[in-house]
């Protein structure tokens, strides 16, 4: 009896010790779950209120192994691109993406913060300006973020206002019309507070002062906003001696700026610029008309076809100011809205004695230039 009452003291003690050691277990694992957690959200941030507690302790400690990575970034290009996050796509697509651009170096890290985070449902629709110099949580913040969406808009050199009011209609994110657009960028309608704003005679359009670029719009710009960032963007790749530039060669800003408006019509080579430049400055020294056909393009165009052809037509008896071949001297005003490489080629000519200048025949775009009408018409294709 002795015996077996010994071994039930004896089970109990054992029983006892043994559901002791299992609380102090469970207590320590608390506390070291506990410690990494508290840990964890200093070094990554407070985990969502949704996640169970089993899946917040596995994520809370790969992403504090990899509390490097989350704060470096995927390169040190700064230049953004832009990324559109469509509609329903998950998180983990998103992050693949990402990782496929170069935005981040781990899709699994950038994925695992995301629902670490809570973010991973909260990824907006639409474009986003990113650059490789940011950090994984900077990247997460942007795409869950409302305000950061960009709207990429294009404009290219060469286009007329009419063009730049019609592109605006393919981004329904903005708060734009093209109508509203041709308005206020019209005759008119004045736009102080630049440094070019003098330099419009009264009653013009901002035709070739609406800078081509590519642009970031926050959704829901509306048309004036459009027309301040164009001209904004104008006045700040204007070279500061412009002005003292085009004086040397007896214009003022907007001559130069029409001029500048032909050459962008005229060049397809960027190294052509300068000697397009210095044909139509040599005819204008001599008095000989410019006779470019771009001129009579944009004298006969229609809401249709805003650069209509002009073979067959004679050009010297369509009457406008506009019209280099019915006038002497520079149209009333630009033409196009010319970019950067044009704009300075009109301040910085080739020198030399071109009069002429025709299309090559090698469908190149070049062009071979001519001192001479018997050089000229030597240069027809065959």
């Amino acid at each position: 009896m002795r015996i077996r009452e010994n071994r039930r003291r004896a089970d109990h003690v054992g029983r006892f010790f043994i559901f002791m050691f299992a609380i102090g277990a469970f207590v320590a694992v608390s506390l070291v779950v506990l410690i990494r957690l508290g840990t964890a959200a200093r070094a990554i941030g407070p985990a969502a209120e949704d996640l169970n507690p089993l899946e917040e302790f596995l994520l809370s400690t790969y992403l504090s192994a990899h509390a490097a990575d989350l704060a470096a970034p995927a390169g040190t290009d700064a230049i953004p691109i832009m990324f559109t996050v469509q509609p329903g796509v998950s998180a983990a697509e998103v992050s693949t993406q990402l990782a496929a651009l170069g935005l981040v170096r781990d899709a699994r890290l950038l994925n695992f913060y995301l629902r670490y985070a809570g973010l991973d449902n909260h990824i907006e629709a639409g474009e986003f300006a990113l650059n490789q110099t940011q950090t994984v949580p900077d990247i997460a913040a942007a795409l869950t973020n409302v305000r950061e969406r960009q709207v990429a808009a294009r404009f290219f050199e060469g286009w007329r206002l009419e063009q730049i009011a019609a592109a605006l209609s393919s981004y329904p994110s903005l708060n734009t019309s093209s109508q509203e657009f041709v308005t206020l960028a019209g005759p008119n309608v004045p736009h102080t507070g630049y440094t070019f704003s003098g330099d419009i005679p009264q009653g013009a359009s901002l035709e070739g002062f609406l800078f081509p670029d590519t642009y970031l719009f926050r959704p829901g710009a509306t048309t004036t906003d459009v027309i301040q960032t164009l001209l904004t963007n104008f006045e700040s790749k204007l070279p500061a001696s412009y002005r003292a530039q085009v004086a040397a060669h007896g214009l003022n800003l907007y001559q130069a700026i029409t001029l500048a408006s032909l050459i962008e019509r005229e060049a397809i080579v960027d190294d052509e610029r300068p000697l397009i430049a210095s044909v139509i400055y040599n005819r204008l020294v001599i008095g000989q008309p410019l006779e470019i056909d771009a001129t009579v393009q944009y004298a006969i165009a229609t809401p249709d076809n805003w650069w209509p052809g002009v073979n067959g037509l004679d050009f010297r008896t369509i009457a406008s100011d506009y019209n280099t071949y019915y006038i002497t001297g520079l149209p009333r005003g630009p033409i196009a809205n010319p970019g950067l490489a044009s704009i300075l080629a009109a301040a910085s000519p080739a020198d030399t004695n071109y009069l002429y200048y025709r299309a090559r025949c090698d469908g190149s775009g070049r062009h071979n230039f001519a001192v001479t009408y018997e050089e000229h018409l030597a240069n027809a294709c065959p």
